[in-house]
């Protein structure tokens, strides 16, 4: 799985300055698929900083297969997080917060099972519907060779199930 957060350098810096450069981890996922190797990639994941990428991140990874998990932020990671955003993006913080929490019912977090990981709301069901139109637009909804993951010795999950971290794909409910 590589995260692939923005293709902006400078955004991906910000949000994770010790991580591969976007050109470097872009030229991982075309080298590991050139040689055969399943690539999963997670993609942007914002609400508010970076969906709006989402289009030209899957246009960028064409040779993998995506998902993204929704932003939450739970108890400890949260102040770490809005403490980031009002260093680095002073002028977008209230409104990128605004965005998270109306995908979280107006909390920053909901460990609901079946919730977590895609959240709630028009603006995570916003944010679906544009990953799931630009999946289909570059044909990552097609199927990916079996792939065994390394601890659980179980087939990972198929190209298209648009990345459901609980283990469970959205593909039939979409």
């Amino acid at each position: 799985m590589l995260g692939t957060p923005s293709l902006d350098g400078a955004l991906a810096r910000g949000m994770e300055p010790r991580a591969s450069a976007p050109a470097a981890r872009l030229r991982t996922i075309r080298q590991l698929a050139e040689a055969g190797v399943p690539v999963r990639v997670a993609g942007p994941d914002h609400p508010g900083l970076n969906d709006h990428e989402i289009p030209a991140v899957l246009e960028a990874v064409k040779e993998a297969t995506v998902g993204y998990v929704l932003l939450r932020l739970p108890h400890t990671v949260a102040p770490v997080i809005l403490d980031w955003l009002k260093r680095e993006q002073p002028d977008r913080a209230e409104r990128i917060e605004g965005h998270i929490r109306a995908t979280r019912a107006g909390k920053l977090n909901d460990g609901t099972f079946g919730r977590r990981m895609r959240g709630t709301g028009e603006g995570a069901e916003q944010i679906r519907q544009l990953f799931r139109l630009f999946v289909r637009k570059h044909g990552l909804d097609g199927d990916l060779p079996p792939a065994i993951a390394l601890t659980s010795g179980r087939r990972g999950p198929r190209r298209g199930s648009y990345g459901c971290s609980d283990g469970r794909s959205t593909r039939k409910t979409m």
